[in-house]
């Protein structure tokens, strides 16, 4: 949190008084840049965007309590007598203040601990996961969200406090040298990477391009952090040679920290054994505490195992004793929605996992869909996974292909773009009317409140401006309005 004047925010940005400030404005919250979630003390960061103009809103954010606003538009601020640092531009300006405020929480406090992950998939999760575990430890910064660009990383890095232990960043990319930037701002002690897939393979080219990219927040470690990497994705794993830190592996089969006896429930829940061998060092050198511990997580899919063995692994390299961390995952669920999120209404299970899609993780969405499959009837409704590049239509088709062999009891198709996935599935063996192709997000609706019923387990998923992620709230509203019929499976026919 910031605890600074506007003489201090103009000197660190820059900027200069603009708006009747005086200087001794004295800014003791944080930064926004949503004027409907400014409180008394807050920087108002007036951001012009695509569709949006900060500036708009100084009113607004004056009214909540704002204390001082960053514009780019001097007169605006005279004119809704706001006091304001006019900066050349706000973004620079927020990564500015960043930079500053980080510095004065590591001085304040040298034992804080910057925590970055990054990966084509499971980011957010494993950003929550470790805020799970951290919190456990000390007062720790992870906020609920995908905050991993070049102005979310600012705000979540303008949250840290002297008081702070843990710090947990999540850093996205769309092109080479965006997570360079990001770890400018905040650079990470401990760089964990996921994963490298197929996720905005249009943006980028080529998946060696990806794992460039991602690479850079190894790239980035100084020789006292930590580099967290997954042994079992080939170009994860070869981001060693990229490391000027140690360097600690993770995995089922193979690397330091393993995981073992993996399972999933009736329910799809994941459950494993976390193996810590002996002779690790945390980022402090201190010695990891070595054994086996159980780890139960309330989370569905085989995928979010490693997602989970990933942040453990981290936390142990952070300072977070074993035990204390496997059991602070005891029964955890994600704090950010939408993300293989589990809902129940009317006797369905619904799984919204609509945030966001890629071939990658649509593929493991389907496969703990068709685990549910023994017990219930399995309806997926997707939607167009965006920013693939020219294989778009293939990686579509191989979709609809794979949820015809997985046995999914009944297939929806959502949008133009998304419609080579029931081309796929058409192909591949799917002629009884399973696999169907609906126009529109409110059709889609309309189809699910009507052919749902009590034992169905529903899968949603899509890139998040494909748009299925508007479907769950309405559709577990009208399920919520009718009894559920206990023991009821559901039946029905299977692709």
């Amino acid at each position: 949190m910031l605890q600074t004047t506007a003489r201090e925010i103009a000197a660190v940005t820059g900027g200069e008084l603009v708006g009747g400030a005086t200087g001794d404005e004295l800014v003791t919250g944080t930064a926004r840049i949503d004027s409907r979630e400014v409180g008394p003390g807050d920087l108002f960061a007036a951001f012009l965007g695509e569709h949006v103009d900060g500036h708009d809103f100084l009113d607004a954010a004056r009214t909540a309590g704002a204390a001082l606003s960053l514009v780019t538009d001097a007169a605006a601020a005279a004119e809704h007598s706001l006091p304001a640092v006019r900066v050349d531009d706000v973004r620079d300006a927020l990564a500015a203040l960043a930079r500053a405020q980080l510095a004065r929480a590591r001085q304040e406090n040298p034992q804080l601990v910057v925590l970055a992950v990054t990966g084509s998939a499971g980011k957010t999760g494993t950003k929550d996961l470790l805020g799970t575990i951290l919190r456990s430890a000390g007062p720790t910064v992870a906020p609920v969200g995908s905050f991993n660009n070049e102005l979310g990383l600012p705000l979540t890095v303008l949250q840290v406090t002297g008081e702070t232990r843990f710090l947990v960043l999540e850093m996205g990319a769309r092109g080479i040298g965006h997570i360079a930037e990001l770890t400018e701002i905040a650079r990470p002690d401990v760089s964990l990477v996921l994963n490298v897939g197929s996720a905005h393979l249009g943006e980028f080219g080529s998946v060696d391009a990806i794992a460039r990219a991602k690479g850079e927040l190894v790239d980035a470690l100084a020789p006292g952090g930590r580099a967290i990497l997954n042994a079992e994705d080939r170009l994860v794993a070869a981001m060693a040679e990229r490391s000027a830190a140690p360097v600690v592996t993770w995995g089922f089969t193979t690397g330091d920290v393993r995981g073992a006896e993996l399972t999933l429930d009736e329910q799809a829940r994941v459950a494993f054994t976390l193996e810590v061998p002996a002779g690790l060092t945390t980022l402090h050198g201190d010695a990891v505490a070595p054994g086996s511990f159980p780890v139960r997580p309330d989370l569905l899919g085989e995928h979010q195992a490693a997602n989970v063995l990933a942040a453990l692994t981290a936390a142990l390299m952070a300072g977070v004793d074993s035990a204390s961390a496997t059991a602070a995952l005891d029964g955890a669920t994600l704090a950010s929605g939408q993300r293989m999120q589990v809902l129940r209404a009317g006797g369905a299970l619904i799984i919204d996992d609509a945030y966001n899609a890629n071939p990658d993780s649509l593929r493991q969405a389907l496969k703990t869909l068709a685990h549910l499959g023994r017990r219930h009837r399995t309806i997926a409704v997707l939607g167009e996974m965006l920013e693939l590049g020219p294989d778009t239509v293939r990686l579509h088709d191989e979709i609809g292909r794979l949820a015809v062999r997985l046995n999914i009891g009944q297939l929806y198709v959502v949008g133009e773009g998304a419609a080579p996935i029931h081309h796929g599935a058409s192909l591949e063996g799917s002629f009884g009317g399973e696999s169907e192709y609906l126009d529109t997000v409110e059709e889609a609706i309309a189809v699910l409140e009507r052919i749902v019923q009590p034992g169905d387990a529903v899968l949603l998923k899509s890139s998040r401006d494909a748009g299925l992620r508007r479907i769950a709230a309405p559709l577990v509203e009208h399920l919520a309005q009718r009894p559920a019929a206990e023991g009821t499976t559901g039946t029905g026919a299977a692709l």
